[in-house]
């Protein structure tokens, strides 16, 4: 037998002991396995991951204090429509507060009717309609919001009526000018800051989803 024969016999013996040895040390895998089950007696390191049933929900604790009555209360609105978000209504809370102002800064009250309720569309109509008579003219532009807030909640359990009071902050400029042109109040380049609670309401339950401003407070 000549001498490479023998290497090539050598080394093929050393592989067959390598490949045993590893199977017995790695064993075999067949299949998707499942995850070794953790230790439950040890302490986790990210206590962050736990989930605890029946804990807060961020939706409302985000907004208010989890201990106040409007938090209560929210809960409840919540019980009887699950799909209703507190964070979309302040989102839309705050579209339809630039809306609803602007809407009556420039006297187009026809556009913002459908958010209102009847007796504050009747309000609005009464002081659009007074300007006029006067001469004034009024051009705006909407700055911004500076800050919105929920500040009350109440639920009527028996009608499933619900009202949300808004506190907004909002910004922009004002000009009212008289019938010859002048400015009589105002400014084109100054911001002035407005500050509005507003309260919306709603039946929860029902298929209407839109709610409408029931009353104003500066």
């Amino acid at each position: 037998m000549n001498s490479p024969l023998i290497q090539l016999l050598v080394l093929a013996g050393i592989a067959i002991f390598l490949i045993l040895r590893l199977k017995s040390v790695l064993g075999t895998r067949e299949g998707f396995e499942k995850p070794p089950v953790p230790n439950q007696s040890a302490k986790s390191s990210r206590p962050d991951f736990e989930v605890i049933e029946g804990g807060p929900d961020h939706d409302i604790t985000d907004h208010v204090d989890p201990d106040s009555d409007a938090a209560k209360e929210l809960a409840a609105m919540k019980r009887v429509e699950p799909g209703f978000s507190l964070t979309d209504f302040i989102q839309g809370a705050r579209g339809a507060y630039e809306m609803i102002v602007m809407g009556f800064e420039r006297g187009n009250l026809d556009e913002i009717q459908p958010y209102l309720a009847e007796d504050v569309f009747e309000t609005f109509v009464s002081v659009v309609s007074d300007r006029e008579d006067k001469g004034l003219k009024i051009t705006a532009e909407f700055i911004g919001i500076r800050e919105t807030r929920v500040q009350e909640v109440n639920f009527d359990r028996a009608t499933n009526r619900a009202e949300i009071t808004m506190r907004f902050v909002g910004e922009l400029t004002s000009v009212v000018r008289d019938e010859g042109g002048d400015i009589i109040e105002g400014s084109e380049t100054t911001a002035k800051r407005q500050k509005d609670s507003w309260t919306f309401a709603r039946t929860m339950g029902e298929d209407d989803p839109n709610w409408l401003l029931v009353a104003t407070d500066a």
